[in-house]
């Protein structure tokens, strides 16, 4: 559905929409059986999604992308498929002494059509993931793919349009045009992965006609170690949550907190875990190029900038530091767009590094002297996606939990929380709202419908008008009843 116009989008949009309207009720056994389709897809056509992740990184393995998006994406289901007949099931809640002897239920019903707008970073597993949600809760979907990733978006409609009828679920291609215009339609529920400005633009447009969304954009996520840290392991950790992709990743650590006199420490224990985990950078597939060029420059504009401004940009890959504008080391394999990690210190707010999320395989060093430092400056700036706290004294750390607020916390770890398909993931504020996996995707997606079923005789009636003395001595035990 390449080069989609605004009366084609609406037309299938239409489609969807009748069907759902035309078929209320969605049975489990409906339900199950498209999740199965997804997971055949998964099976059958998971190597050619990943190649095609691949050609449009122009370098990232696909033992990455089975990682980061097809496992991610299998557990959902299989989790999925084995829990949902409990979680249709009506929900009896408790009903107050003076309702009685009527009851109470929840019913789950589906929303109808959801739209999803997925991003390029994880473009399988943030396209596919909220699909996943939306289907087990009865719903018709219409996914827009990134225009920056088009050999994974093309596969996507290819493949979803063998195991789908376009109103079950259909792939939408095109550019930012395209997706500005699906954004307006008028969907049951709107899903945005991407970034606070463009999820901005969606929340207008989505509320002309009171579309409900889930945003889940990013910022600043801090990461935060303790002076009982240990460094060796906290550094190999990091450094993958910081270079998986990249750093084109949602939930990476953005910038790292360190106690004041552990520099050099830290920088050591640092660079034996790059070192560990991509012993050559260029031209190794592990460790994924950047998307774009223009990611690139923006990157190595951010680190320039820096260094204008008085930060050390510290380059890992054998030398010490580089000056803006030098051929090598530093900016990595242009060419290939992989650039070199790097460790940036002496940065201070003011700098675009420390305003803008970066993105990127930068990674800001903060040197701080009280904790109390630590919960004001991460409080000051917007609420970040994730936190990550390393230490092992539980007063301190639930200390900085209770203090602080994020989307979601990975302790002495980094991203694992988002991996785990029993807590909700989503950001606060600046960083989203709305959150899905697991059962809260399902209730995300869903119409919990309230249903009081009033018994054949109701102390109800003895509130009924004409209020008199009776009226007013139940209104009196009432009082004390409650």
């Amino acid at each position: 559905m390449q080069g989609m116009n605004h009366v084609d989008l609406r037309s299938l949009f239409d489609q969807q929409h009748h069907a759902s309207r035309t078929q209320v009720e969605v049975p489990l056994v409906l339900r199950r059986e498209r999740l199965l389709r997804v997971q055949k897809m998964l099976h059958e056509h998971g190597a050619t999604l990943a190649a095609a992740v691949q050609a449009d990184f122009g370098v990232r393995s696909p033992q990455l992308t089975e990682m980061a998006d097809l496992m991610v994406l299998r557990t959902m289901l299989s989790d999925t498929l084995r829990k949902l007949g409990k979680w249709m099931r009506a929900n009896r809640v408790w009903t107050p002494l003076h309702l009685l002897p009527a009851s109470a239920r929840i019913e789950c019903q589906p929303l109808g059509v959801v739209g999803i707008i997925a991003p390029w970073n994880y473009p399988i597993q943030l396209a596919l993931g909220p699909a996943i949600a939306a289907l087990a809760a009865g719903n018709r979907v219409m996914l827009k793919p990134s225009e920056l990733t088009p050999h994974t978006s093309a596969q996507l409609a290819h493949v979803i349009g063998q195991f789908f009828s376009p109103e079950e679920f259909c792939v939408v291609q095109g550019d930012a045009q395209v997706a500005s215009q699906f954004s307006g339609l008028p969907f049951d529920h709107l899903v945005f992965t991407g970034s606070t400005a463009i999820g901005r633009k969606v929340a207008i447009a989505a509320a002309q006609h009171l579309t409900p969304t889930t945003l889940e954009l990013g910022g600043k996520s801090p990461c935060i170690i303790s002076n009982d840290c240990d460094l060796e392991l906290a550094a190999l950790r990091i450094a993958h949550g910081k270079l998986l992709n990249a750093g084109q990743t949602c939930i990476a650590p953005d910038y790292l907190l360190l106690p004041r006199g552990r520099e050099k420490a830290f920088e050591q224990a640092f660079r034996k875990a790059v070192a560990q985990l991509f012993p050559s950078l260029a031209g190794n597939p592990d460790y994924a190029a950047i998307i774009n060029q223009k990611q690139f420059n923006r990157l190595r504009s951010l680190a320039q900038q820096a260094e204008a401004e008085g930060a050390h940009v510290q380059w890992l890959d054998g030398a010490e530091t580089t000056q803006p504008g030098s051929a090598a080391p530093g900016w990595g394999d242009a060419m290939q767009r992989q650039m070199t990690p790097a460790l940036v210190w002496n940065v201070h707010s003011g700098m675009a590094i420390m305003r803008e999320e970066i993105f990127g395989p930068l990674l800001p060093v903060i040197s701080y002297d009280r904790l109390d430092d630590v919960i004001q400056a991460i409080n000051a700036g917007e609420r970040p996606l994730a936190l990550y706290w390393f230490g092992h004294d539980d007063k301190l750390r639930d200390s900085v939990l209770r203090r602080t607020v994020s989307g979601g916390v990975t302790v002495n770890d980094t991203l694992m929380h988002v991996a785990h398909d029993n807590l909700p993931f989503g950001g606060v504020g600046h960083s989203g709202w709305g959150a899905y996996h697991g059962k809260h995707g399902f209730l995300r997606f869903s119409h919990q419908k309230s249903v009081f079923l009033q018994a054949k005789w109701s102390p109800a009636s003895w509130l009924y008008p004409p209020y008199g003395a009776k009226f007013e001595r139940i209104m009196t035990l009432l009082k004390r009843l409650t």
